[in-house]
């Protein structure tokens, strides 16, 4: 057993306490509220949804062959997941007021850009990653797009560093 770390699994989850310890989560008054109105849903309706499954499915007989219990077990597993991803970035949520200063790209902002490589026009809404929808253009504050654009004017060009490769985009637009 040379070389082999019997305290990596402490290690690691000290590491990841620490990392929890620092986090904090970038939301708006909006998106907190519906963040804790989520957080109850899944609490107090979804988590009694799930439970009455449960008891429907052990009341079949059987369970080591029992589908039903299978899936409502692995849905209450999930649901207890995200009550508990949700109460934590709740707990560390840092609640931005909106700001009317439009002369820097900052959280909160519309910003509309030119991308160079497509000679396309995109309007991105820069949030943070607990709000971001991506499908809407609503960007994290965090993503390669959004920290490239942060801090930025209305007429600087930004390199965007992607998985993919770098691109750059203009502003055109900051509202």
């Amino acid at each position: 057993m040379a070389g082999v770390n019997l305290d990596f699994p402490s290690k690691c989850t000290e590491q990841v306490r620490v990392r929890k310890k620092m986090a904090e989560f970038l939301m708006t008054q909006q998106g907190y509220e519906e963040a804790v109105k989520k957080l109850e849903y899944l609490r107090k309706v979804k988590r009694e949804e799930i439970v009455r499954r449960i008891a429907e499915a052990r009341s079949h007989g059987d369970l080591s062959e029992n589908a039903e219990y299978d899936a409502a077990r692995n849905e209450q597993a999930a649901n207890e997941l995200a009550i508990e991803e949700l109460d934590f970035q709740i707990k560390n949520a840092k609640v931005i007021g909106e700001n009317a200063d439009n002369s820097a790209v900052h959280f909160g902002s519309v910003v509309t850009v030119h991308d160079t490589d497509f000679d396309e026009d995109v309007e991105y809404t820069i949030m943070g990653t607990t709000e971001a929808d991506p499908m809407k253009n609503i960007i994290s504050n965090e993503s390669p797009v959004g920290a490239a654009l942060m801090g930025r004017k209305v007429g600087d060009t930004v390199t965007v560093q992607a998985p993919n490769g770098e691109y750059t985009l203009k502003i055109l637009k900051i509202s």
